[in-house]
């Protein structure tokens, strides 16, 4: 008998990695709160559509793509242990053609939410591709790994729920910065994670280029100056409420000593922690917004 983790349909969503679509989901719901001013997207069905096409269509694109690119890194790497090609319960060939299906619904849904958003979907997978195929390999380029990852995560998923049922133009530039720096600061300690794996390999990313130690301070500025950003934005009442500049004044340090702490020697259940403690502002945030 065929084990269930062997059936082509669990492997399917293995490879996309449920666990990573609450990255783009949550910057994308903010997208639409600002967008709507409300915590219910105006539009539901093409709210749903997007939820489709940001979880498991382009991460399933982005990560079996990364997986053909990083199988030599992935074999070393106890995190990535179970990973389906390097298990073997996927071959490399049925993989290409699971990203091509992958990247052909994705672009084909986004048509249901609007043009423009197909637009923005293929410049993620665009992106993607940058990060994993050679010769561009960003992955492998410190500061552009970084770099994508932030873009992608920090503007781009919340510009694609505005998008939604706003015009893209309009999206605010502040709050893209914010979640740039912020997305940024999340990144870093996750090149530490896999420093070893990737050393061994021979990647030159973030982490292996610069050491761990320097990779932790940089983390901890970052971290500092998308706090700095936020409350300069909530004292001139652009885009963050001027009612949370207080709340947001006693939080800061707390959140500055949680991010020091978690990032440290940073591991999966840390960084899973730190998005809890994130949690709390964020939320705080859309509350005051909405009002």
């Amino acid at each position: 008998m065929v084990r269930l983790s062997e059936r082509s349909a669990v492997v399917l969503v293995a490879v996309s990695r449920p666990w990573f679509w609450p990255v783009s989901w949550v910057p994308a719901y903010l997208g639409t709160v600002l967008a709507g001013n409300a915590w219910m997207p105006a539009d539901p069905p093409r709210a749903a559509v997007a939820l489709l096409i940001l979880g498991p269509l382009v991460w399933g694109a982005v990560l079996a793509q990364n997986d053909l690119y990083d199988l030599d890194s992935d074999r070393a790497n106890p995190r990535k242990a179970d990973a389906p090609l390097v298990t073997g319960v996927v071959t490399a060939g049925r993989l290409r053609w699971w990203y091509r299906g992958f990247v052909v619904a994705a672009l084909g849904f986004a048509l249901i939410v609007g043009p423009l958003f197909v637009i923005g979907v293929a410049a993620v997978l665009g992106l993607g591709w940058a990060y994993s195929v050679p010769p561009l390999r960003l992955k492998t380029r410190p500061g552009w790994d970084v770099a994508v990852n932030a873009l992608v995560v920090g503007a781009v998923a919340p510009g694609a729920g505005w998008a939604i049922t706003r015009e893209p133009w309009a999206f605010p530039w502040q709050f893209a910065l914010i979640g740039v720096l912020f997305a940024a600061a999340f990144y870093v300690p996750t090149t530490v994670t896999d420093l070893a794996a990737d050393a061994t390999a021979g990647y030159k990313t973030f982490a292996t280029r610069f050491g761990a130690r320097t990779a932790y301070r940089i983390g901890v500025v970052l971290w500092i100056l998308a706090m700095a950003v936020a409350l300069i934005c909530a004292s001139l009442d652009v885009v963050v409420p001027r009612s949370t500049l207080v709340p947001q004044l006693i939080v800061a340090p707390m959140l500055v000593a949680g991010y020091a702490a978690l990032t440290r020697r940073p591991t999966i259940p840390r960084l899973a922690a730190l998005s809890v403690l994130f949690a709390v502002p964020t939320t705080g945030f859309a509350i005051a917004y909405i009002g």
